[in-house]
């Protein structure tokens, strides 16, 4: 249950500062207190320096910097500050001297956990470098500190215990925060130094996904997430009113690509939000997660996309190792993982060759047979164990597990000409070569009880001329768990939607 405080408490939590600034006079009381409200009343000629900046090149200059108190640890006249500013720190010093008197050392180590203050000090180089803080060759010797936002005193977690790796909780019989208590309290867990990695990492794949395409002459597009008919032609579909009528909300962009595609803009890419209402409450499925889709015309062979969807990835990859080593490491450390290992050119395997290391494996399984979870996850191990890679494709299933719209393989029409993409052993694209022609799309609509008036437009824009072409559809958060060896999807997703939950 989220913790909310009563309304006295909250009212203590903002006296005792004041308390302790009016207790008595003191030479330094100019130089500590509570702002009030920050209304846009003022704009003062002052700049903030980022606590990132704080490093021997602005060693003995005076800077004002605003952060979180992280920890505070009185000791006799002088009290330390560990200032945090996202996912960095730095230890400041207040002790009594000309600057600071008994009255300000004991207000500071009083401020709340979690609190914003204000602060000026003077950047000092340390002797012995401070292994704690991120900023490790200096210190702040506070001048100045104000609150410019008061935090309750009592928070629903703690963000050290947040970090903590499970191993060391277990051993030390020290605490951890369980997933729900995290989600519970989503603000809180969020400043963590992981959860700041782990989305400033994702931001950068959304990036990386962009700048790529865009960079191969793919064009960004928008498509409505408000359908008439199920995207995928199933029941797992979320139902909504539509003035008199019901609609869906949109389990793929893919129709729509499709369409872009028949109106000639021949490499397109969409990111936005995708809904399934499937009633999964595994490590892997959300109800709302991000989709990044693309669509393309070929020549010739639908290998050509598949090419170009895998070398998408393998930039992804490639940019995320380059500029984002310090979130990696800052994960590993709470999330130990082996780093991501992939080849150049992608490793492509076909469902028959899939099929022939899990039989070898002792797996019995029929050739039209979909894979099930546990065997994908085996298929992993096997294709790491032999080939050294935890990402490759998956080329040809069988055309009885794939959806209406999915081009059968010409050579064995109980193949497709479909495939996934797949990271440590679980599934992160599905894709394949769609059907561009009306009467074989009309053909395979029936046969899976798909109503012909509810997918219309969508048919008749094959009508005038619709080049082939193939796709994918890429999980934002399942790539962002995979790629970091985390284990579950809602430490990857900001605000999780499941069956299960909703809020916040």
């Amino acid at each position: 249950m989220l913790w909310m405080p009563s309304a006295s408490a909250s009212r203590k939590s903002q006296e005792k500062p004041r308390e302790i600034m009016d207790a008595a006079e003191d030479y330094a009381k100019e130089r500590y207190g509570v702002y009030s409200m920050i209304q846009s009343q003022e704009k003062p000629d002052r700049v903030l320096v980022r606590v990132s900046d704080l490093t021997l090149h602005k060693a003995d200059e005076v800077v004002w910097v605003r952060a979180r108190v992280h920890t505070s640890r009185a000791k006799g006249k002088q009290c330390f500050l560990v200032l945090r500013q996202q996912q960095l720190n730095v230890q400041a010093l207040v002790a009594v001297g000309d600057h600071a008197s008994k009255q300000m050392v004991k207000f500071a180590a009083n401020i709340n956990k979690e609190s914003i203050v204000d602060v000026e000090g003077v950047v000092r180089k340390v002797n012995q470098k401070i292994g704690s803080c991120t900023q490790q060759d200096v210190e702040l010797h506070v001048q100045k500190i104000y609150v410019v936002s008061l935090a309750e005193p009592r928070l629903p977690l703690q963000l050290d215990d947040a970090v903590r790796p499970e191993v060391e909780g277990e051993e030390e019989g020290r605490a951890t925060v369980n997933q729900d208590t995290r989600l519970d309290n989503r603000v809180i867990d969020l400043r963590t130094s992981t959860s700041q990695a782990v989305f400033r990492l994702q931001s950068g794949i959304c990036h990386l996904f962009r700048e790529t395409l865009i960079n191969k002459g793919f064009v960004e597009i928008q498509t409505p997430k408000i359908i008439s008919a199920a995207s995928e032609g199933g029941a797992n579909v979320f139902t909504v009113s539509y003035f008199k009528n019901n609609a869906y909300l949109a389990q793929s962009p893919q129709l729509y690509k499709q369409m872009c595609i028949c109106a000639d803009f021949e490499k397109v890419f969409c990111i936005g939000p995708v809904f399934r209402a499937e009633d999964s409450n595994t490590h892997r499925h959300l109800t709302e997660f991000v989709g990044l889709d693309i669509e393309m015309a070929f020549n010739y062979h639908y290998h050509e996309v598949v090419e170009e969807i895998a070398d998408t990835l393998v930039q992804i990859f490639k940019g995320l190792q380059e500029r984002f080593q310090t979130e990696i490491q800052t994960v590993n450390k709470q999330f130990p993982c082996e780093p991501f290992k992939f080849l150049e050119p992608t490793l492509r395997l076909e469902y028959c060759e899939a099929l022939a290391m899990l039989r070898e494996a002792e797996i019995d399984m029929g050739d039209e047979e979909d894979l099930s979870t546990p065997n994908v996850k085996l298929l992993g191990c096997l294709v790491k164990e032999k080939y050294g890679t935890d990402f490759y494709i998956l080329d040809k299933y069988p055309l009885a597990v794939r959806p209406f719209y999915i081009m059968p393989d010409p050579r064995n029409p109980k193949q497709s000409n479909s495939y996934d993409m797949l990271m440590r052993g679980e599934e992160i694209l599905s894709g394949a070569q769609r059907i561009h022609d009306v009467q074989l799309l009309t053909e395979r609509a029936l046969q899976h009880g798909i109503d012909l008036e509810k997918i219309k437009a969508y048919i008749d824009s094959f009508h005038f001329g619709a080049p082939p072409h193939a796709s994918g559809g890429i999980g934002l958060e399942r790539i962002t768990m995979l790629f970091l060896g985390l284990h579950n999807v809602r430490q990857t997703s900001m605000f999780p939607r499941d069956p299960k939950r909703l809020t916040p």
